[in-house]
């Protein structure tokens, strides 16, 4: 007879599943044996407008908690969000307006419902607090830390080292965020393996304020579709939340099978063995797999099925007769190729574009077009046949 499982090991197996830290799992044993819901929080400041998987990572941990029965806050930082999250910065970052900040948090109420239970997520937003605190509350709070403990974080030591400016408001942002899990009373706090210094200070003000301190839980950084830098946009190795099923679905099968086997354990529910057994098959079709549950997360399990059949139709049968029509304009003179692409939404940036006709990745009528800086001449009744990469196909047809 088969032992019966425990529900806390199970829990824990899944919560630490692709985590790079866990302070302290001790800790995070004894609160889920308590059997009462958890709080558990989890912070974006909203510096840009768009959510892509390296969000996910750290969402679908919170998904993960809710699934459990645990009570999630998505946590807009809409006043740090001002200041400035110096992570990883080499300099200080440019202000952000109010107008800025609330305009992008908009966007993430819209964008993070694609992975949360909307009717099981609080969204708050740290103003509510941050922004009561008088001059005096400051100084009691800035005088819970040293100025030492704060220089103890890298990005700052590094920019002393270097002679590098930091501004005074940036020593703040730690501590705003530690108030944050104090207002919150918070369990346990997630964030990426590059927010631990911040993450940590959570604990040092909850202790102080006499609440039990949190367990922090860190995720990896999300390598992007090159496998070799993080997810970023500006990279343009990314996939959006709110890309179309076809585009999303034709990103996941350009990575490489490696980086797919850590985009399993980041990106899905499936625990180590299960991930092992799938290595057992043939990589294309979990490959396949794995795309089609990053398309069904976001526009539902039809469109992930349906973006599949016509990737297979496209790519695998070779059927280029199923490039969609595009009607173009005639153009006057020349125009340059990488501002095409970028107009039809075939790379993200003008750079994007250059890069990948560098790369000899586009094609045109199946010719690779190689110079970056090359022009066209569009007349009337010209057709041609334009592929980016292996997975994005259109035929112009200038009218």
């Amino acid at each position: 007879m088969a032992a019966a499982s425990d529900p806390v090991n199970d829990a824990l197996a899944l919560l630490l599943k692709g985590t790079v830290t866990c302070h302290k799992a001790e800790q995070l044993e004894t609160k889920l044996k308590e059997g009462r819901p958890l709080r558990i929080k989890a912070g974006f400041d909203p510096t840009a407008p768009d959510l892509h998987l390296g969000h996910g990572v750290l969402i679908r941990k919170m998904a993960q908690f809710q699934k459990l029965g645990h009570e999630v806050t998505f946590l807009i930082g809409d006043f740090t969000g001002l200041i400035g999250d110096p992570t990883g910065k080499k300099a200080t970052r440019p202000p952000l307006t109010r107008e800025e900040v609330l305009a992008n948090a908009e966007t993430y109420k819209a964008q993070v419902f694609k992975i949360l239970d909307p009717e099981r997520t609080k969204v708050r937003f740290n103003s509510e607090w941050l922004g009561e605190l008088k001059g005096e509350d400051w100084i009691r709070l800035t005088s819970r830390f040293t100025v030492a403990q704060m220089l103890e974080r890298n990005d700052f030591a590094k920019r002393m080292d270097a002679r590098e400016p930091i501004a005074l408001h940036e020593l703040l942002y730690p501590l705003t965020q530690a108030y944050d899990s104090v207002a919150l009373r918070a369990d346990v706090e997630l964030g990426g393996n590059d927010q631990l210094f911040n993450l940590m200070q959570g604990r040092i003000l909850q202790e102080a304020s006499g609440q039990k301190p949190q367990v922090v839980l860190t995720v990896p950084l999300l390598l992007g579709l090159d496998g070799v830098e993080k997810m970023s946009k500006s990279l343009g190795n990314y996939i959006g939340f709110m890309e179309d099923p076809d585009t999303q679905f034709g990103k996941a099968m350009s990575v490489s099978d490696t980086l797919m086997w850590d985009w399993y354990l980041l990106l899905t529910d499936k625990l180590p063995a299960e991930i092992e057994a799938l290595k057992q098959g043939h990589p294309m079709d979990a490959k396949k797999a794995l795309a089609r549950q990053i398309v069904s997360d976001f526009h539902g399990a039809t469109a992930g099925r349906e973006a599949e059949e016509r990737w297979i139709r496209r790519f695998s049968e070779r059927s280029l007769e199923e490039a969609p029509d595009i009607a173009l304009p005639p153009t006057d003179g020349e125009v340059p190729l990488a501002r095409l692409l970028v107009d039809r939404g075939l790379a993200g940036s003008r750079k994007e574009a250059e890069r990948l006709i560098a790369q000899g990745a586009v094609s045109l009528d199946g010719e690779k077009a190689g110079d970056p800086s090359v022009r066209l001449v569009l007349r009337p009744g010209q057709s041609l046949l334009v592929k980016v990469g292996k997975l994005k196909l259109e035929r112009w047809t200038v009218s």
